[in-house]
């Protein structure tokens, strides 16, 4: 087994994912987790006032308050940066196959929580939400918790199989174009990052 301590910090502001509202999270989201603790466990780390939770994306708290992501959406930023890099000639990623499959099996994050250092106020960011329906253009506004620009998290990256964690090291490397979070293709959520020691 091969492992990587990863240090990344956010170069632009990173937006919360989970819906303010646990009745959603739970019907649509935590509907999904392997086991009734784990989603037990994500629902209650939702902590949002009530007027704004039906409107709002925010982050998981854990008991003191602080902001983490979970270390699903890290395999889940891994499983995109493959996706895109497997079109790109000449990268590791082009070779892999069942990608999402390897790694989801083989590659695994650590902690579960993984706590999002910053200072200040956790700010909101409000856009635009535009789609094309049969009926015609609709517009809608969306609300997301915002963390600054300059946040860092650190985490550890486990690798079964061989030589990944060169493929772990591309895929971080992606986090320059396309980050963590919501709406990356503005550029939110894009991120450097840095190997750790022990």
């Amino acid at each position: 087994m091969e492992s990587l301590k990863v240090r990344i910090t956010f170069t632009e502001p990173l937006l919360g994912t989970s819906p303010g509202n646990k009745s959603i999270y739970r019907d649509y989201v935590g509907a999904k987790a392997p086991a009734a603790e784990a989603e037990n466990e994500e629902v209650e780390a939702l902590d949002v006032e009530e007027e704004v939770e039906k409107t709002k994306t925010v982050f998981p708290r854990d008991s003191e308050g602080r902001p983490f992501l979970w270390d699903y959406q890290v395999k889940g930023f891994f499983k995109g940066a493959c996706q895109a890099l497997r079109k790109v000639p000449g990268t590791k990623s082009e070779k892999i196959k069942a990608f999402k499959k390897e790694i989801d099996t083989l590659i695994f994050t650590y902690p579960r929580r993984i706590p999002l250092c910053f200072e200040g106020p956790v700010g909101e960011c409000e856009r635009p939400l535009r789609a094309s329906t049969p009926q015609g253009e609709r517009v809608s506004i969306a609300i997301s918790e915002e963390i600054p620009a300059g946040a860092v998290c650190e985490f550890e990256v486990k690798c079964l199989g061989k030589d990944q964690t060169e493929l772990v090291r591309e895929w971080l490397d992606y986090g320059e174009y396309s980050g963590i979070g919501q709406w990356r293709n503005s550029g939110k959520g894009r991120f450097t990052w840095e190997e750790i020691g022990e």
